[in-house]
């Protein structure tokens, strides 16, 4: 019974914490996503056909000012727009880690914390988020910018949407995305090798104010190689993937959708979107291509939009760090 009752107990603070947690998260990442997902060329672009393509998006610098835009013409809807893609990514990485790495709190695909349970936690965790997050990513980034109404249970219209025939014919093909799992498998591997192995060295032998505050500013200093990933990320995830079978993955093919007109409800109008976004016909062509092609377009600043939210996540996976290892001594 008393087993019973743990469960009990640990399922009803999982589901509030995760009730809260997306209340409040949901709309910030929101806004972060489309900031970072936003196309602001420096200078006029040619068209596939060599035409000049005069880019007239929104231009958005700031984190608030995004979420004053998304509001202003989204309305609350609009703030919770990915509401159930990442609903449903935390759910089930947090039924993992409960189940088989024996967590005690959320978990979720947009930052990925090791779990210290010995190298074979360490690799399955790894492993499994690699796996989880890069689709759940990719539904959850594509559903917040796409400019129409999505409802939250009508799974077979958001995946028409939001996936393009060939996306739903072989899903394998968003593990193909060109550049993204290379950008996700970097994420990976910074945090399990470098970050954890830092962490591992100052904190879990002998717990001090000074080992702290080295990797505290590890955690800071990590944000030069972090945020830029994360920016790359965001803009590969809502590249849509077109190809054939004769082409590869960047290719596009001509192919209804099977979506009529009138089953798209937009919510801003045909004069203002919230975000630009990359012509499809002209996508990235792989990580590097996606790197150089952001400092070529839009400058270097571009790869650290909001380069404080990330610090500040840093600090925050320090801090509850060093509570785990106080806590153990």
């Amino acid at each position: 019974m008393s087993s019973a009752g743990e469960l009990l107990f640990l399922g009803i603070t999982l589901s509030i914490s995760l009730a809260v947690s997306l209340a409040i998260t949901v709309p910030l990442t929101g806004a972060l996503v489309r900031l970072r997902a936003n196309y602001n060329p420096k200078a006029l672009q040619l068209d596939p056909e060599g035409n000049v393509n005069v880019h007239t998006g929104p231009i958005v610098t700031s984190f608030f000012g995004m979420l004053r835009r998304v509001y202003s013409i989204e309305g609350f809807a609009g703030l919770y727009k990915g509401l159930m893609p990442t609903a449903l990514a935390t759910i089930v990485m947090t039924g993992f880690a409960v189940g088989a790495l024996d967590s005690r709190g959320l978990a979720s695909h947009t930052r990925i914390d090791t779990i210290d349970t010995g190298l074979l936690g360490v690799l399955a965790s790894g492993i499994f988020g690699m796996l989880i997050a890069l689709p759940a990513a990719i539904l959850t980034y594509r559903s917040i910018v796409t400019p129409y109404r999505l409802s939250y249970f009508g799974l077979v219209h958001s995946l028409r949407v939001l996936l393009t025939p060939t996306e739903r014919r072989r899903p394998w093909t968003l593990y193909l995305t060109p550049g993204l799992l290379t950008a996700e498998l970097l994420q990976v591997l910074y945090a399990l090798v470098v970050l954890r192995s830092f962490r591992n060295l100052l904190l879990s032998n002998s717990f001090t104010p000074f080992k702290f505050g080295i990797y505290l500013g590890i955690e800071m200093l990590s944000v030069i190689i972090t945020c830029p990933l994360e920016v790359m990320v965001t803009k590969l995830a809502i590249q849509r993937n077109h190809a054939t079978v004769e082409y590869n993955s960047v290719e596009q093919e001509v192919e209804d959708d099977a979506i009529e007109a009138h089953e798209y409800s937009e919510y801003s109008n045909q004069e203002e979107d919230v975000i630009g976004l990359r012509h499809e016909k002209d996508p990235y062509l792989g990580f590097v291509d996606c790197f150089k092609r952001i400092i070529d377009e839009e400058g270097w600043q571009t790869l650290y939009r909001a380069w404080w939210v990330t610090m500040l996540a840093g600090i925050a996976s320090a801090a509850a760090a060093a509570a785990q290892y106080q806590g153990n001594m």
